[in-house]
């Protein structure tokens, strides 16, 4: 018995390797490297019961995959010295759902076993800093003790799904959350899943995430023809998982709070006038990172591919995710997000691959969509007759100090939940009216007496954590925001501007925060130094172009002066990025090259 599931294994394990030289890939070591790690489980597996304060880039890598990264604090660097060795975790959380239960716990971890704060992402998941080695399966496990997870968090996999925030109790919204619970659940790793409750919660599978029956049964198609793997443990994944990082959103009609073009799969779903799920339109091949100095590298937005009823949302989902497993490249890791695909084969040819080798049902033309606009939810905003919920701004998603510490107390006496959104702000849900005054007051004491009136620019500004922790990060990104928001507003209040921009910055040309779709961003590139990107639009529907390659951050004013100056001047109702795009790329470029 023993000696046929041997070979069973190795006809699994050729099938698998076929599929790869038959599509003309070749694999680097790193994607031979994942798959004899036995499903993500080691060298992790054995570093972690050691006696080192960090683990091995090998163990770091399969770490990924379990939510978290290995970071070491720049700033407290010494020569001679071991390095300040901490880990960043994520958490899987589809639509941003924290329930108030698994919130508080993360606020008593942060204290006693992280730096003290949490920190709202762009993908809408909650991280700790500053979590040390031998602390990691406490915190974890702590996590998924109270219904939480941080399973496919980060690497070569489907990372957290988004969806508009808001608890808005009308059909098409409720529908999109429970869609990307859904699209979250099916995409869930199967032998992944069972080496995460191996390391992190002694094997105990009364964690494991159940999707519900519609998904279970959508999710045994994983095993016909072209969309299986060929290794049944983990049968759409196989056992090198994605060629690299895969990313998905859900939303409704008209709501693009998710940045919908940026994502791998963008997925807008419609509902019918009686509160039924009738289909959704697909959007393939979204992503933001890119490399300095490297052309073949570049952000792109989504191609439309059309539209199918609710009864095949799931089996075309499955049957993308084959594509990209099958035909990503898994050479250089620089070019092997799906978007790269779509950029060499293009939109056509992967339609006709996916009718005629994984899906074959009809996928019919994108269906009219209304107007999409960014929609942030912060204040006061109605639940349902007798509920609300409100919209607090967090600056760059940084949640600590007193803040922290009274919204804890807010959602622990008042039993709330809480929501995060794609703007790296928070919701904090589920309040019955006759509790809106006490919640006011208290709020009032953390700076949020006045929610009608948030400053604009902050409003929709956001920054990556950049240093001292990412070692990605060439220079700062969040520790300098407020400075430079205001620096921004002070120019645009001098020259008499009325009207604000969409603004974001990174540390890096990674992308974390979606800086290439903003009217205005800043991307590291150095040491104080910075690209300029300009063009891009509040709704978040084209990219932005980079115009300056190494601005210094001192001579800010003095570069985008002369750009707002004709803004101005030009008399136009046009926000600034439409603005912008609207000229001749070298007239913009003589305004940059002028000299007060």
């Amino acid at each position: 018995m023993i000696k046929v599931e041997k070979v069973k294994k190795k006809k699994d394990a050729a099938k698998e390797e076929a599929a790869c030289l038959a599509n003309g890939l070749e694999v680097s070591k790193f994607e031979k490297f994942k798959k004899s790690s036995q499903f993500l489980k080691e060298p992790l597996a054995t570093e972690l019961n050691n006696k080192s304060d960090h683990f091995t880039n090998d163990a770091v890598q399969l770490l990924k995959f379990h939510g978290s990264y290995q970071q070491d604090n720049r700033e407290n660097r010494k020569p001679g010295k071991s390095k300040d060795w901490q880990m960043m975790l994520r958490l899987r959380s589809p639509g941003g759902e924290i329930p108030g239960k698994l919130f508080l716990s993360l606020d008593e971890l942060s204290n006693r076993l992280g730096n003290g704060s949490l920190r709202a992402t762009t993908r809408q998941a909650f991280q700790m800093h500053g979590i040390r080695k031998e602390n990691l399966k406490e915190v974890i496990q702590t996590i998924v003790n109270s219904m939480g997870s941080t399973l496919a968090a980060c690497g070569d996999i489907n990372r957290n799904v988004m969806a508009p925030a808001a608890p808005f109790e009308s059909s098409e919204y409720k529908i999109a959350r429970a869609l990307a619970v859904k699209v979250a659940d099916l995409l869930t790793p199967v032998a992944g899943q069972g080496t995460f409750l191996e390391l992190w919660a002694d094997g105990n599978l009364e964690y494991t995430i159940k999707p519900d029956k519609e998904i279970e049964d959508i999710r045994k198609l994983q095993f016909k023809d072209d969309v299986f793997s060929g290794i049944k443990n983990e049968p759409l994944y196989g056992s090198t998982y994605l060629p690299r990082k895969f990313k998905c959103a859900v939303t409704v009609p008209g709501d693009n709070s998710v940045d919908l073009l940026t994502n791998d799969i963008g997925i807008v779903a419609f509902t019918s006038k009686d509160g039924n799920l009738e289909g959704c339109n697909f959007y393939v091949g979204g992503g933001m990172g890119r490399t300095h100095n490297n052309e073949e590298t570049f952000a792109r937005i989504a191609d439309p591919l059309g539209y199918v009823g609710k009864e095949d949302i799931y089996e075309l989902i499955q049957s993308i995710v084959a594509i990209q497993r099958d035909y990503g490249d898994r050479k250089s890791r620089k070019n092997s997000r799906m978007k790269y695909l779509l950029h060499r084969k293009g939109i056509k040819w992967f339609r006709k691959l996916l009718l005629n080798k994984y899906f074959n049902k009809e996928i019919k033309p994108i269906r009219k969509e209304p107007e999409k606009k960014l929609i942030d939810y912060l204040g006061w905003n109605k639940q349902t007759k007798n509920y609300s919920f409100v919209g607090l701004p967090l600056l760059s998603g940084r949640l600590y100090g007193d803040k922290k510490s009274l919204i804890s107390s807010i959602v622990k006496k008042y039993n709330l939940d809480v929501r995060l959104t794609p703007n790296q702000d928070i919701l904090l849900c589920n309040i019955p009216n006759k509790n809106k005054n006490a919640i006011k007051k208290v709020l009032t004491k953390i700076g949020y007496g006045n929610l009608e009136e948030i400053n604009e620019i902050q409003r929709n500004a956001l920054a990556c954590p950049a240093l001292p922790l990412c070692g990605l990060a060439m220079t700062e990104a969040e520790r300098i925001l407020p400075e430079v928001l205001i620096r921004i507003e002070n120019l645009l209040k001098d020259l008499k501007i009325e009207k604000t921009i969409l603004f974001r910055m990174t540390g890096c040309p990674n992308g974390c925060t979606r800086p290439y779709m903003a009217e205005l961003s800043l991307v590291g590139s150095g040491q104080n130094k910075y690209q300029l990107w300009l063009g891009g639009n509040k709704n978040l529907q084209r990219l932005a172009k980079p115009f300056l390659q190494r601005m210094e951050l001192d001579d800010l004013e003095k570069t985008i002066k002369p750009l707002f100056n004709f803004w101005k001047k030009s008399n136009t109702d046009l926000d600034f990025g439409d603005f912008i795009n609207n000229q001749n790329k070298s007239s913009i470029i003589n305004l940059l090259n002028e000299v007060d």
